[in-house]
């Protein structure tokens, strides 16, 4: 491995006067040395990167940084500037600049040594010292971390201290304290980089010298008044120097202020999560991040300070008070949903089963917007152009502003081109779930294939599950370093595309397509008994789990059915029968809340005015709170009654086109008066079940007539009505 900064990367009188000219003097540098392949290209992830964010740090501190696919090693340049630089720091120009530059497919021991460095941004020894260094050899071995900041003073001529001596102002208006920080100056950047590597959260280099005042935080009893406890999570764009340096900042305040303080960087490292028994120990949570933070549900219903990760860089004391106030207020964040949303990342130790689950309900989440969008689109061109708009030549060769008939042709066509890409969205994001984002390229080619070969949306569920275990096998082959650049950009998606289209066109493509035929046949033939005995099959998997994976397995079932430009009767009336179910349980308890309101909570008539638009809009989740509160007595009445309205909306023949809308789209139901009574019939009888449940209880703690269980009661309803606010089609 070669040095990540020489003498030769190092320019000590930068005469740039713009942040554009500065990253281009310190990339030329690179450049010269073979480590930027594509200067101008190189230069454009740079400006890219910096217009997400202002790279400005206080304490007059610029660090341009970018991944890029034409960097072949990670790479750091320095320049210092005598006038100063504008990088958009608040307290004015930046006169230590570097440019850090990452392979998109760097490796992470390169990329925890440059998260290293940038916590030693925050020590204001070595801030200082690099004003003060005099030979680019010192400099390049200072950021290094081969000599220490005091080594790399006691090196310089007489002379030289002059600079550094003028310019320890801007060193200490950087947010780390010169006491705090100076412990780290005898950590070298490889040496800060071992937490990391040992897979335990990243702490800050600097914590050694401190580790007398700081005790494990779960178990430690140092006081006899146990410190505020805080827990933190940082993350930037590039997860390379912002990232590290606000966790770095953040915990340099953290000892100041007395506080116990543990950071996790989502940074392009990776990340070790928190311990969840130090989350639950804690008094408060600072999320300073420009990314979204992963597994963020852990941190429910704590104090919690949301701020942007320049805030953590620039004013952690501030966060930290603002946090230590909340947890006085008792201001917390909602609970964690009591659901199970398809975008929760797996846990460490999971089955295989409950990882398939996840990764298949991932590609249907991303998948759900296209078939709302297409079938909504398609059914207002039925609605507006009758069932012979599918045969409306194309709008590109024939369109009037002011007929009818060409408007409904062209809702059908958008709608037609948002259909096409179902399975290719589908496969796409359920490899996605499985290898991240290397997984879409392969994904988005295979379920394209699934689409040719007419094998549907088993095709691309068989798509997507290769292309994930394709592109993982990929990652764990050990590869030249001179590779590792453009193993993200070329050769996984090469390869992986290569592999996947291959098994898809000539080895499982055509039996899957035959398969998918069979099905639909099969679909199309359903009548009488057997199509009233599948309504209510599906009726009762929409109100089982209320938005669940068994309501999104029907759910998805019936989506399939019409995510073709002309899907067949039986399709549409299985769509149909699906909504109807999904409406049942939300509206039902909404009536009985009207109905009955002292077997209900006080919370829980509240939660029934909003389930009346809930349930008149498909949501199923709307019942959620009921059921939490009381599983036992709702979801078997709610299973009864989308069983008895999926039956009687196939009994009676109702079609949907449109896959989501609920009231919304009873213009575009065929027969909608009987699937109106479909729906009406399933909500009476769960009303009427779940009322009479309830009165063999009694009445409900805190209404109007009783007041047993009170407390435990309550507390149910309340926890459950978070799930409500976050639905999931369907």
């Amino acid at each position: 491995m070669s040095e990540m900064i020489t003498a030769d990367l190092v320019d000590l009188d930068l005469s740039a006067d713009t942040k554009e000219a500065a990253a281009r003097a310190l990339a030329e540098r690179m450049a010269a040395l073979g480590r930027v392949t594509d200067l101008a290209g190189f230069l454009a992830d740079v400006a890219t990167r910096e217009a997400q964010m202002p790279t400005g740090l206080d304490g007059g501190i610029g660090i341009p940084h970018c991944r890029s696919a034409h960097v072949t090693e990670p790479t750091l340049a320095f320049g210092r500037s005598a006038a100063g630089i504008d990088f958009g720091a608040a307290d004015g120009p930046a006169d230590l600049v570097f440019l850090i530059a990452a392979p998109a497919g760097a490796d992470d021991a390169h990329l925890t040594i440059l998260s290293a460095l940038a916590r030693q941004l925050m020590n204001a020894e070595f801030t200082a010292a690099l004003r003060s260094v005099a030979d680019t050899a010192t400099a390049a071995a200072l950021i290094r971390g081969d000599v220490t900041p005091q080594e790399a003073a006691a090196a310089q001529p007489e002379a030289a201290p002059a600079s550094g001596e003028a310019a320890p102002a801007s060193g200490e208006a950087a947010p780390a304290s010169g006491e705090a920080a100076s412990g780290s100056a005898q950590t070298s950047p490889a040496d800060a980089a071992a937490p990391a590597e040992a897979g335990t959260p990243d702490v800050a280099p600097s914590e050694a010298p401190a580790a007398k005042d700081t005790t494990d935080p779960v178990t430690a009893d140092p006081t006899p008044e146990q410190p505020f406890r805080i827990v933190a999570v940082t993350s930037c764009p590039t997860g390379i120097a912002h990232t590290y340096m606000a966790a770095e900042s953040l915990e340099n305040a953290g000892r100041e202020a007395g506080v116990e303080l543990v950071v996790e960087t989502q940074g392009s490292a990776g990340f070790a999560r928190l311990d969840p028994e130090l989350i639950a120990a804690a008094d408060g949570v600072i999320l300073a991040h420009d990314v979204p933070v992963r597994d963020k549900d852990r941190f429910a219903g704590k104090p919690t300070v949301d701020v942007g990760v320049k805030a953590g860089i620039n004013r952690p004391g501030e966060l930290i008070a603002e946090v230590r106030q909340k947890a006085a207020r008792g201001e917390t964040t909602a609970p964690a949903a009591a659901g199970t949303p398809v975008e929760r990342t797996g846990e460490p130790g999971e089955g295989y089963g409950t990882k398939l689950r996840k990764w298949l309900m991932s590609g249907v989440s991303y998948m759900v917007p296209f078939v709302a969008a297409g079938g909504l689109l398609i059914a207002i061109g039925f609605a507006l152009g009758g069932y012979k708009v599918n045969k409306a030549p194309s709008v590109m060769d024939h369109f009037v502003w002011t007929q009818t008939d060409s408007w409904a042709a062209l809702m059908f066509q958008i709608g037609g081109v948002a259909f096409a890409f179902l399975v290719p969205v589908l496969a796409g994001y359920i490899a996605y779930g499985i290898a991240d984002r290397p997984g879409l390229v392969p994904g988005f080619v295979g379920g394209s294939i699934a689409l040719t070969i007419n094998a549907g949306f088993l095709g691309g569920l068989a798509a997507g599950l290769i292309s994930g275990a394709v592109v993982t096998a990929i990652q764990r082959v050990r590869i030249p370093q001179a590779l590792r650049g453009i193993m993200p950009v070329v050769v996984i998606p090469l390869i992986s595309s290569a592999v996947v289209g291959f098994l898809m066109f000539v080895v499982i493509g055509k039996p899957i397509a035959t398969a998918q035929k069979g099905m639909t046949d099969w679909l199309s033939g359903l009548s009488g008994a057997n199509a009233v005995l599948l309504g209510a099959l599906l009726g009762l998997m929409m109100c089982f789990d209320l938005g669940g994976p068994v309501n999104k397995v029907a759910y998805t079932f019936a989506t399939a059915g019409i995510a073709v430009s002309d899907p067949s009767d039986s399709a549409m009336k299985i769509m149909a029968a699906v909504m109807a179910a999904g409406m049942v349980p939300p509206l039902a308890m909404a009536l009985a809340t009207t109905v009955r309101g002292r077997l209900f909570t006080e919370t829980e008539r509240e939660n029934g005015k909003a389930a009346w638009v809930l349930g008149a809009s498909f949501i199923s989740e709307g019942a959620i709170p009921f059921a939490a509160a009381d599983p036992l007595r709702v979801i078997p009445s709610a299973m009864v009654g989308g069983a008895l309205t999926g039956a009687l909306s196939m009994a009676f023949g109702a079609t949907l086109r449109a896959p989501h809308g609920g009231v919304f789209v009873v213009p575009l139901i065929g027969n909608p008066f009987l699937y109106l009574i479909a729906v009406a019939a399933g909500v009476c009888t769960s009303t009427a079940l779940v009322v009479a449940l309830k009165t063999l209880r009694g009445s409900a703690p805190g209404a109007p007539g009783g007041e047993q269980e009170k407390g435990e009661h309550e507390q149910a309803a309340r926890a459950g009505s978070a799930d409500r606010e976050q639905p999931v089609a369907a």
